[in-house]
C-alpha cells in the first residue's frame, strides 16, 4: 500500500523517532509499504517519520542509481534501530533532495563513510561500514530518525533563499506525482 509522504513542516519530521521492538505491529507489512511508497515516489531512501510513523526504521536502495558495472556496489535493505558507531573519511559535497521537501535541493557536505550497528527486517543484528553514495544515503535517512532534515546541513544564506519554497510546501502549494500530507492544507 502506498503511504502518504509527510511534507516539510509536519512535527513528526522533527522528532527523534522511537526504537522498534519485537512487538511492533505488522513490521513486515510496514516495510513492504515503505518500499512501495519509496519506489512510487522515485526515491532511493525513506524513513518511517516521512510516512508519519515515529519509529527508528529506514530503507535504502542505491542499486537503482549505480551504473551496470558497479551495480554490485549498491545496497537494498532495511535498517532497524540503527546506531551510528562512527563517521569518517574525507568529507564531500553532493546535491541532496528529499521526498518530504519536494523540488528543493542543496549541496550538503557529509563524511565519506559511516559504520552502523543495526537490525535487518528479520531482526538480526549487523555491524557494517558503508562508503560513498551508500554512506551518504544512509546518513540522510539516519538523520530523519533523529529528527534532522538535510536543510540543517545547508548554509544559512541558502536556507533563507529557500524560505518561500518551504512555506509553499507546508501549505501544499506544490505539484508532485505522489501522495503527500501537508501540515497547513
Amino acid at each position: 500500500m502506498i503511504l502518504p509522504v509527510y511534507a516539510y513542516g509536519q512535527s513528526v519530521l522533527k522528532k527523534k523517532a522511537d526504537p522498534i521492538d519485537k512487538d511492533f505491529p505488522k513490521l513486515q507489512e510496514f516495510i513492504e509499504n515503505m518500499w512501495e511508497t519509496m519506489y512510487h515516489a522515485n526515491g532511493v531512501g525513506l524513513a518511517a517519520p516521512q510516512v508519519g510513523v515515529s519509529a527508528r526504521i529506514f530503507i535504502v536502495d542505491t542499486e537503482q542509481i549505480k551504473d551496470e558495472e558497479k551495480s554490485k556496489d549498491g545496497i537494498k535493505r532495511a535498517f532497524i534501530n540503527a546506531q551510528k558507531i562512527e563517521e569518517g573519511g574525507e568529507p564531500w559535497v553532493y546535491e541532496e533532495g528529499c521526498l518530504s521537501i519536494p523540488k528543493v535541493t542543496a549541496d550538503v557536505e557529509r563524511p565519506a563513510q559511516i559504520r552502523l550497528r543495526y537490525l535487518d527486517e528479520n531482526l538480526e543484528e549487523h555491524e557494517e561500514l558503508f562508503t560513498g553514495m551508500n554512506a551518504r544515503v544512509i546518513q540522510h535517512e539516519y538523520d530523519h530518525i533523529d529528527g534532522v532534515l538535510f536543510l540543517e546541513h545547508v548554509k544559512p544564506i541558502k536556507r533563507r533563499m529557500m524560505k518561500r519554497k518551504l512555506e509553499n510546501i507546508k501549505k501544499g502549494k506544490i505539484d508532485v506525482d505522489y501522495k503527500m500530507k501537508f501540515p497547513l492544507k
